[in-house]
């Protein structure tokens, strides 16, 4: 098969579509022939260097994909050759053929088509188990999210607006703004011309947000926390904007509020399995309503994965961005 190799860390050139060996399903393992994978930044970290693959996973990057499925391995049970499917990865989905440990297939959702698919496990899978797992967000709360257009941020306001949340956004740009509202995001921040604690403050009549889904880190991390309501829950996902910074834990105290940060990649196979199988309970059937759906920018072939990552870190993008094998 081929897949995208990186024979050292370095820029988008690094990626390279090259021939290797077929991967074969072990116990527990379902082989899946790639339809489609997405990139994400963890994509890009690696690809620079920076995220290594967990112990045994593919050294091929791709986080997710959705594809059929072309063999079984010993002791699965479920599922049959030729199922479409989408799945969470702990690498190798920008390959033609990936690995999957059954517990963390899904079935494509009703209303969505098989190369689109591809672009939910990983996003589905990160804000169902932070927005909603960890930090517990509930009907009438108002949920912030920074990077409101891209694809966890597009995929979080749909989820919170099902649950009957409020959604305060964060965007560069009015037209990202103007998407993110589309989607049903109540609050449009441009954190290039405005401050996101006053405003979020402003719109909860001072309240502040009663949780916060976090990309950027350590310099968020102070404004986060000040912009919390009491009891509020901050949840950090990502470090794009560094990691180490100044907590006040005074102001912690006096809001009664908590602070979580989580990663899902290297998760136990278990841990990974029980959100995969929450996000197919509480959200699946959502896609079937239409209530929620898949965000794509565009698409482009898989082996032009290369310019896949110049789109995304450039920032242009809204939604996902797809690599397609056919």
């Amino acid at each position: 098969m081929h897949a995208i190799t990186i024979s050292e860390p370095g820029g988008p050139e690094a990626l390279v579509w090259a021939k290797v060996p077929d991967p074969q399903p072990g116990e527990g393992e379902v082989l899946v022939e790639v339809a489609a994978s997405a990139v994400n930044r963890a994509d890009i970290m690696q690809r620079q260097g920076f995220y290594d693959p967990p112990p045994g996973a593919s050294v091929h990057p791709g986080l997710e994909c959705s594809g059929r499925v072309a063999a079984l391995g010993p002791g699965v049970s479920g599922w049959a050759v030729g199922d479409e499917v989408c799945a969470l990865l702990a690498g190798g989905g920008y390959a033609e053929k990936v690995v999957v440990p059954a517990g963390q297939l899904l079935p494509v959702p009703q209303g969505v088509d098989l190369k689109r698919a591809a672009a939910l496990p990983e996003v589905v899978c990160t804000v169902w188990s932070n927005v909603f797992m960890v930090a517990h967000l509930r009907p009438g709360e108002t949920l912030l999210v920074h990077g409101g257009s891209s694809g966890i941020g597009t995929m979080a306001i749909q989820l919170a607006k099902a649950v009957g949340a409020k959604v305060a956004v964060t965007a560069g740009t009015k037209e990202k703004l103007e998407r993110c509202a589309e989607l049903g995001a109540d609050v449009l921040i441009n954190y290039r011309e405005q401050d996101f604690v006053a405003e979020i403050k402003d719109a909860t009549g001072g309240a502040g947000a009663d949780v916060i889904l976090d990309n950027m880190g350590a310099k968020y991390l102070d404004r986060n926390v000040r912009a919390l309501a009491v009891n509020g829950r901050l949840a950090i996902i990502g470090m794009q904007g560094g990691r180490k910074g100044e907590l006040d834990i005074g102001t912690l105290l006096a809001k009664r509020a908590a602070v979580s940060a989580t990663s899902l990649r290297a998760r136990p196979l278990e841990e990974k399995a029980a959100i995969v199988a929450a996000v197919k309970e509480h959200v699946w059937p959502l896609f079937a309503g239409g209530h929620v759906r898949p965000v794509v920018d565009r698409e482009m072939p898989m082996s032009e994965a290369a310019e896949g990552h110049r789109v995304v870190e450039e920032s242009g993008h809204i939604g996902k961005v797809l690599l397609v094998t056919t």
